[in-house]
């Protein structure tokens, strides 16, 4: 085998399209085959989806399957999987289980979903209330989640309870790998202002998951959770289009449409045009950090800007509909989706959307917190129950 990984990309890739041509098989079967050759995460380990090299190769083999037309749902079918679960199954979970669940995630498969936030504990997780407590070699989980994308549709989920409430509120907190079909779970929607329920209500009663499928250490799952939620940062609903793609080029076509003259609209277009593509090139250099491991600030920086910006384009895009705007062309069918509706359908549906962009993944007001505090260095606000076990903790 080649030392050189350039090289070693180019073959691999070369080997898959040749023995798998994109119109010939099935997405999964491609995907499968992708995930083998080792070109689904190329930094992770051989036999895992990788080839254990630098994460700056992926952009190559992307780049290269793009051009060759290969299939790419599994982004959208499989988005909380692909971008959060993945990179937490590597760093904190058993080689067994890394084996059994990654190849069915990447070819979506196995879908997955993700039950941190609780009716009492959204933007201060650690305050959760749902516990597990240990039975033999089983855990017991009762309690209820919510807000949990896809639900409906998930074979797996990454779940985090409270094993220890004797123990300060981040210290107290274990995850585990829940199987969606295990007796107890019940998953009821939550509809939306689009006439869609992505989003979820889970309830658990009595459910038992086995010691195995705990991910990483007992009472360390804040670890875990920082992990996960850094990665969502990044990746709350986005996936990096080329310039002038998503909201924007909505926005471009209505412009176009109606054939606007007025020069201070146009302006406006034009510096959204331009606050998009500097986003998609702070969400390029954000890619960069997550494919070493864990992100940094900039998956921060990118989910306060992109959720500011996707509400201030889909709004303007609307007001340049005129009086269509008031028309809802999808209609209200209350269904409940097979993937996450964050920028497709009308330009109505779009605006109702981005409404919850500022409150997925991380609200704005926890993500100024975060750069005020991690990047800025500013003081952290005064919290008087940071050493108090959770169960004395005062709650509503």
């Amino acid at each position: 085998m080649t030392n050189d990984p350039s090289r070693l990309i180019s073959d691999q890739v070369d080997a898959l399209l040749r023995d798998h041509p994109p119109g010939d098989v099935s997405p999964r079967q491609f995907w499968g085959a992708q995930f083998d050759a080792g070109l689904a995460f190329v930094r992770f380990p051989e036999g895992l989806g990788g080839l254990g090299i630098d994460h700056r190769y992926q952009q190559q083999v992307d780049s290269r399957l793009a051009d060759a037309g290969a299939p790419t749902d599994n982004r959208d079918l499989n988005l909380i999987g692909l971008a959060l679960t993945a990179p937490a199954l590597i760093e904190h979970a058993a080689p067994d289980v890394q084996r059994r669940l990654l190849r069915p995630l990447y070819t979506a498969e196995e879908v997955w979903c993700q039950l941190f936030s609780e009716p009492g504990a959204g933007s201060d997780l650690a305050g959760l209330s749902a516990t597990a407590v240990r039975d033999g070699d089983e855990w017991v989980l009762n309690g209820q989640k919510v807000w949990t994308t896809l639900a409906h549709k998930a074979r797996w989920g990454q779940i985090l309870v409270r094993t220890d409430p004797d123990a300060p509120k981040h210290r107290g907190l274990t995850c585990f790998i829940l199987d969606m079909t295990a007796p107890g779970i019940e998953v009821r929607p939550i509809y939306e202002i689009t006439g869609e329920a992505e989003f979820n209500e889970v309830f658990l009663n009595d459910v038992r998951v086995p010691d195995a499928m705990m991910l990483g250490e007992l009472n360390r799952g804040w670890a875990v959770a920082v992990t996960i939620l850094m990665n969502e940062r990044f990746a709350a609903g986005r996936s990096i289009g080329p310039r002038g793609s998503g909201v924007i080029e909505n926005a471009v076509v209505n412009w176009r449409k109606f054939a606007h003259q007025d020069a201070v609209l146009r302006d406006q277009l034009v510096k959204y045009w331009i606050d998009a593509e500097v986003l998609r090139l702070t969400e390029i250099r954000a890619s960069h950090s997550a494919g070493r491991g864990t992100p940094g600030p900039e998956g921060s920086v990118a989910k306060l800007r992109w959720a500011q910006l996707n509400q201030s384009i889909t709004s303007f895009a609307l007001d340049l509909l005129g009086a269509e705007a008031m028309h809802y062309p999808d209609g209200y069918e209350f269904i409940r989706p097979e993937w996450s509706q964050v920028a497709s359908g009308s330009t109505q549906k779009m605006f109702l959307r981005s409404r919850a962009n500022s409150i997925e993944g991380g609200t704005n007001e926890i993500m100024r917190n975060i750069l005020a505090t991690r990047v800025l260095q500013l003081p952290e606000e005064p919290r008087s129950d940071r050493d108090v076990p959770w169960r004395s903790i005062p709650r509503g």
